[in-house]
């Protein structure tokens, strides 16, 4: 699974390559897409990208953990955390299967 991980510069390099706008302008449209997604899951709104999946933010309440090294009973204070769920395509795409597009 160590694959190579995809950066900001990589998501730029491709936009620059495929839709020709300038490195820069590419770097910008890149980051205000990211911007934007981020402004939208701090509001505590989802992000569906269509034929790729949702991101969510959900609440969890205070619960109690326990150390693994010690036992110790720890409180788990109550937080949001960012849920990814991926679309059926993308699923399907990723286990090498022709799915359509339409279909999610």
């Amino acid at each position: 699974m160590g694959g190579k991980t995809v950066t900001r510069a990589d998501l730029c390099e491709a936009v620059y390559q495929k839709v020709g706008l300038s490195r820069a302008e590419s770097a910008e449209l890149v980051e205000a897409v990211l911007h934007e997604i981020a402004d939208v899951l701090v509001s505590g709104e989802s992000v569906k990208l269509s034929s790729f999946g949702t991101f969510m933010v959900r609440s969890k309440t205070e619960r109690v953990g326990r150390n693994p090294k010690t036992g110790e009973e720890v409180p788990i204070l109550p937080r949001r955390v960012l849920v990814f769920k991926p679309s059926n395509v993308l699923k399907g795409r990723i286990n090498g299967e022709d799915v359509d597009a339409d279909a999610d």
